[in-house]
């Protein structure tokens, strides 16, 4: 149980009944077509290249820290609180992968070309102080991404409206630590001095009742 009283298992993955389960949940979100599109899009925001040191935190299997080191010739560092998340990004050839607390990055300031975290900080229990630590170790005129689901935004279309909405607004406000977080980064940002701010939204529609419930997990949110 996280601390808002529901089950979350990205809050705490090791400590959950079936940690592996968490692993399949990002292999499946992985393999959808939206999902690999915007992530493509973040490393193309950071302009990695040989010979540049990125690090990305909340990197879970390591996937996305791989496809950019391959793709671009850079070196990266995955982070994740997990060692069971941690433990797959090693097996799947990932050998800079460190268990650490996006809190508390254990680097020097400055030593990296650019850093980004993807869905991560829905889950902390600190928002603001990861970013701090983000922008600490990020060396000045480097790049820094986030990227969060908006709840705020949701829309759930079943006949059952004021269900719709009490799912929705129960996911968001008690299911995530910060659920209504993403559209407040741009403002994060800025109040940190940072002026070169670009911010692109994007919608994933989902038809199929089943892929909406291995995404979203509504079955859960709707019986608890």
């Amino acid at each position: 149980m996280n601390d808002h009283g529901v089950a979350h298992g990205f809050t705490s993955v090791d400590t959950q009944p079936r940690p592996a389960e968490w692993v399949q949940v990002l292999d499946r979100l992985s393999a959808e077509p939206f999902y690999a599109a915007y992530k493509q899009r973040l490393q193309e925001f950071l302009r990695a290249g040989p010979g540049g040191l990125f690090l990305e935190i909340g990197a879970g299997t390591g996937d996305a820290a791989a496809a950019l080191r391959s793709g671009s010739g850079a070196e990266v560092v995955a982070v994740d609180s997990s060692l069971t998340m941690i433990t797959q990004a090693r097996n799947r050839g990932l050998s800079s992968a460190v268990v650490a607390d996006g809190h508390r990055l254990p680097f020097a300031a400055g030593r990296f070309a650019g850093a980004w975290a993807d869905r991560v900080l829905q889950h902390v229990l600190e928002p603001a102080r990861v970013l701090d630590e983000l922008l600490r170790v990020v060396r000045p005129g480097g790049r820094v991404a986030l990227a969060d689901p908006d709840y705020d935004t949701q829309v759930l279309d079943i006949d059952d409206q004021e269900l719709a909405r009490r799912v929705l607004r129960f996911r968001a406000d008690v299911g995530l630590r910060n659920g209504s977080l993403a559209h407040r980064h741009a403002g994060l940002l800025a109040a940190r001095g940072i002026h070169d701010i670009t911010v692109e939204a994007r919608t994933l529609v989902v038809r199929d009742p089943s892929a909406a419930d291995n995404v979203m997990g509504l079955r859960t949110w709707a019986h608890t």
